[in-house]
């Protein structure tokens, strides 16, 4: 079950992960950003003391999950030529921290 809310204009969409999993398992944030810039600069202060994962996911100081996404990641994945998306779910999962241009680049591969 998952329910979406707006917390000072940010959109975020929470999940029911279960009693199986504890505070910090079962809750995480998304955050979308535009530029590289911000990807950078959000990584770098929410993983500081934390602990990196793959495919933008991180753990802050406290043990909570986020995931910091690109807002051109959505985007290529649902390109309609199933091969460049393809590509783009590739590179991504060789990420941890996203990286923007090497996304592109998956997508303009022939």
């Amino acid at each position: 079950m998952t329910v979406t809310f707006e917390l000072d204009g940010q959109e975020f969409t929470a999940l029911n992960g279960g009693p199986q999993f504890r505070f910090n398992e079962a809750i995480s944030f998304q955050v979308s950003c535009v530029t590289q810039q911000e990807v950078d600069g959000l990584w770098g202060k929410l993983s500081a003391d934390g602990e990196e994962g793959p495919c933008g996911w991180l753990k802050d100081r406290y043990g909570v999950s986020w995931q910091i996404v690109p807002t051109v990641l959505p985007k290529l994945l649902k390109d309609p030529d199933s091969k460049k998306s393809q590509r783009v779910m590739r590179a991504m999962l060789g990420m941890s921290k996203i990286d923007i241009t090497a996304l592109e680049r998956a997508a303009e591969q022939p």
